[in-house]
C-alpha cells in the first residue's frame, strides 16, 4: 500500500529497530511507496513512511532491492556531495564513500553481503544515515 511521506524531522529522527519477520509487510509498503514516487525518489528508509525499523529499499539501476537490517562493513574512497530527501526541503551537503560493502538480510531473512559502488552506494549510505536518525 502507498503511504504518506514523512517530513517530521522530530519523528525522523528517532533511530530505528531491528526488523523482523514480522515487518515484511513495512518492505512491501516501502516497495510500493518508492514505485509511486519513483520520478523523484531512488531509495526510501521505513521511518520515511511512519515505522522506526532497518528496512531500506533502492533502486539499483532497473533492480528493486530491499535490505532488512543493512550494516555497512566497509568503506573507501571518501568525498563530499550534496544530496535531498524526499522527507525534507532543499539539498544538504553530507560526506559519502564511493565503495562499500554491506551486510544484510533479504525477506527471508538470509544473510547477504555485497560490494556497491557509486551512486547505488551513496543512495545506501543515505538511507542507513535515516536509522540513526541522521537528517540529511
Amino acid at each position: 500500500m502507498v503511504k504518506e511521506i514523512i517530513r517530521d524531522e522530530e519523528f525522523l529522527k528517532i533511530k530505528s529497530t531491528p526488523a523482523t519477520k514480522d515487518d515484511i509487510p513495512v518492505a512491501d509498503d516501502l516497495v510500493d511507496t518508492l514505485t509511486a514516487n519513483a520520478e523523484r525518489c531512488v531509495g526510501m528508509a521505513a521511518n520515511m513512511i511512519g515505522v522506526s525499523k532497518r528496512i531500506i529499499v533502492f533502486y539499483d539501476g532497473d533492480t528493486l532491492t530491499e535490505m532488512f537490517n543493512p550494516v555497512i562493513t566497509k568503506r573507501e574512497g571518501k568525498y563530499e556531495t550534496e544530496e535531498g530527501c524526499l522527507s525534507l526541503v532543499g539539498k544538504r551537503k553530507t560526506t559519502r564513500y564511493k565503495k562499500i560493502k554491506v551486510e544484510w538480510e533479504d525477506r527471508l531473512f538470509r544473510k547477504r553481503i555485497k560490494t556497491f559502488t557509486d551512486f547505488t552506494a551513496e543512495i545506501i549510505q543515505h538511507e542507513i544515515d535515516h536509522f540513526d536518525g541522521v537528517i540529511i
